[in-house]
């Protein structure tokens, strides 16, 4: 398969130089080729909101003008591939943090290292540690990080409070003596609530067990003791029958009527729970990730990325400058609710004297992006189908494990 793919990269890149060389003039759909206007692609709703973010640049910047185009986010990936075969991409475009590996490696993003280098308001030190991650491919500056998220625990104040806790559990040991402590209220009570589809769940408990991926050496570890520990961990909540092993009752219905006390999720659920169950504010908290040897969590958002084809970096580079101020990443963040990458803009009482919000920052202190590999959702895809086999089909973990690290080093190789 990834010999297979390298070829497909080749073709690509080879109908790129060909389509660049043959199209000078840049004036197609996207290409940027107007000084004056620089073009964005940016995803789903998000691009909508981009568009009104962009006024406060335009009145900024007298004579530019930017142009985002929203993509769907189920059709952006396509969009993309066909960018890069063309040559024909936007000055600017949002890649998320899975997605900048393939692109990377695709040639498709235009090295900034020079642009870091000459303006310290891009230097690495301005972004969570998680975050400097996603700026580096092969050693070149891809992207600078736009804004980021990452999972807590949401609990149930009151409910805890029931069953002998009266802060949230701080490790291991007690988020599963609270969830067995849940689930025993009798039955429909639940212990915790875990999404079987979500990726990087699996992943942030092999994180908090120790594990750590030898991308160097083009082995990913997970036939390790910390990885395999962590997936016994993972399942023995389906085992113990603490997890509901199919999807049952709307997670924000299920958590307002306290048959789910506790799950992981972003900061975008602070403002669903606030409108759509209002009736139990003050009853329910968040915080930072019960962990054993680490309470890392996941780092996810999004970076800024010039196209490698772009005539019009200066200006681009303003833009994602604008961006990138901390300013605008606060004025973002009450837009969309999404959390600024800037450590700075954490200082801003918007976020740092909010009980809820400030957990977020705190837990950014120790939160990275899932494995940096281009292959990185497919073999994340493979690892839920085989717990998936053992959660809900009785199937043996340990065959399990062998058989989707061997699949998975395929897929690397």
């Amino acid at each position: 398969m990834k010999k297979f793919f390298g070829g497909f990269l080749v073709v690509i890149l080879l109908v790129a130089f060909l389509s660049a060389c043959g199209n000078d003039d840049k004036g197609g759909e996207g290409s940027g080729g107007n000084s004056d206007t620089i073009t964005v692609w940016a995803m789903g709703e998000e691009g909508k909101l981009l568009k009104e973010m962009a006024k406060g640049f335009e009145e900024e910047n007298e004579g530019l003008t930017v142009e985002v185009q929203a993509l769907p986010w189920e059709n952006a990936h396509d969009k993309l591939l066909t960018a890069v075969a063309s040559g024909n991409g936007p000055d600017v475009l949002q890649l998320g943090a899975t997605w900048i590996p393939e692109f990377a490696e695709a040639g498709a993003l235009l090295d900034l290292s020079d642009y870091v280098t000459d303006n310290p308001e891009f230097a690495k030190v301005n972004y969570f540690d998680g975050a400097q991650t996603l700026m580096e491919y092969n050693d070149e500056t891809v992207g600078i990080p736009w804004y980021v998220d990452t999972r807590v625990l949401y609990y149930r104040t009151d409910i805890l409070a029931e069953v002998g806790y009266d802060e949230a559990p701080k490790n291991w040991e007690e988020l599963e003596d609270a969830a067995q402590k849940l689930a025993d209220r009798g039955d429909g009570q639940w212990g915790i609530d875990i999404d079987q589809k979500d990726q990087i769940t699996p992943f942030i408990f092999a994180w908090q067990n120790g594990y750590q991926a030898d991308i160097e050496n083009n082995d990913l570890n997970l036939d390790s003791p910390e990885f395999l520990g962590a997936m016994e961990y993972y399942t023995s909540f389906f085992e113990n029958g603490y997890s509901q092993q199919n999807e049952g009752l709307d997670i924000i219905q299920a958590f307002a009527d306290g048959s789910k006390a506790m799950f992981f999720s972003g900061p975008w659920m602070i403002n669903q729970l606030n409108d759509q169950v209002p009736d139990i504010e003050g009853d329910w908290s968040v915080a930072t990730m019960p962990g054993n040897t680490s309470n890392t969590s996941s780092l996810g958002g999004s970076v800024f990325s010039v196209f490698h084809t772009s005539d019009n970096v200066d200006n681009a580079m303003k833009f994602i400058s604008y961006m990138n101020e901390t300013e605008t990443q606060i004025e973002w963040m009450e837009m969309s609710n999404a959390l600024p990458a800037r450590v700075e803009a954490w200082d801003d009482p918007a976020l740092s004297e909010d009980e809820k919000y400030s957990v977020f920052g705190e837990q950014l202190n120790d939160a990275i992006p899932g494995i940096q590999v281009e292959e990185f959702e497919r073999i994340a895809q493979e690892l839920l189908n085989a717990l998936e086999r053992v959660n809900v089909g009785g199937a043996d973990l340990e065959a399990e494990m062998e058989t989707f690290n061997q699949t998975a080093q395929q897929l690397l190789e």
